[in-house]
């Protein structure tokens, strides 16, 4: 597949989202995501239960090493779950061997964002992981969690949302994520604008995975020398090419399988 192909294919699966009600449209979502999603390795058992009193899904490959991941799935923070992001969170499990834990946060607007952080700190309490990795929203929610903590664990984030998402700050527009996507989810989730903690590194190690086309790459890149110059140990790669949401597609587009290949060796070296 090329990343046009994705992208048609993608968009066409949102356009139609926006004509359905939220719960549909969640589905849809779930659907759409997995017609990208590859098979579950091979010998690796899935399985759903609650931790903290939050649902997850647990991803345990055949051969691990101790110690889970905790992974925060994206969608803008309304939409999105264990189910539409299953194979990332499969993908990483197998790359890492380790087991990994996708937290299912509530979503708005059923509810504020200091709940959905509620719903992930719970299950940190409860797992004790090794890394934090946020895809997205989830990456939002990854850093936040992070700064939480008194000393917290290695952090993976795929294209988060960092900063003030100001006209000033942002990219240009890209397909899938235009800046008026980006304004539309800062005013369904206020309280994700990190002017100044994000001016801070939330973690001492982090691996960062972004994309070329995507507004908010800027900022990222903007986030990453500010928390260099605080020391942290920051890696980062930029997907030629690709767009957000590509994270779907990893298996199918040769240049965001080779970003994921590289995110998921740097943090297995770190947690190594």
């Amino acid at each position: 597949m090329n990343v046009d192909d994705f992208i048609q294919r993608f968009s066409t699966g949102l356009a139609k989202m926006q004509e359905l009600p939220l719960p549909q449209a969640r589905r849809a979502y779930v659907k759409l995501c997995q017609t990208f999603a590859p098979p579950d390795p091979a010998g690796m058992r899935v399985e759903n239960s609650a931790l903290g009193g939050v649902r997850v899904r647990r991803f345990i490959p055949q051969r691990r090493t101790p110690g889970c991941v905790l992974f925060i799935h994206g969608g803008g923070f309304t939409i999105g779950s264990t189910e539409s992001h299953h194979g990332p969170a499969a993908s990483l499990a197998q790359a890492l061997a380790r087991e990994v834990v996708s937290v299912n946060y509530r979503l708005a607007p059923e509810v504020a964002y200091p709940a959905m952080l509620a719903d992930c700190q719970a299950v940190l309490e409860a797992t004790q992981p090794v890394a934090l990795v946020g895809d997205s929203a989830g990456g939002r929610l990854a850093i936040d969690l992070a700064h939480q903590q008194n000393e917290a664990p290695p952090l993976g984030l795929i294209y988060p949302t960092v900063g003030t998402l100001s006209l000033e700050c942002l990219g240009e527009d890209a397909p899938l994520l235009t800046r008026d996507d980006v304004f539309s989810i800062r005013q369904q989730c206020p309280d994700i604008i990190a002017t100044q903690r994000d001016r801070h590194p939330p973690a001492a190690n982090i691996e960062m995975l972004t994309v070329e086309r995507d507004p908010l790459t800027l900022p990222i890149e903007a986030a990453i020398a500010n928390w260099r110059e605080e020391s942290a140990s920051v890696g980062y790669r930029c997907a030629p090419n690709m767009v957000h949401a590509a994270l779907h597609a990893h298996a199918l587009l040769p240049d965001m399988s080779a970003a994921w290949q590289d995110f998921c060796q740097k943090l297995k070296q770190r947690l190594n």
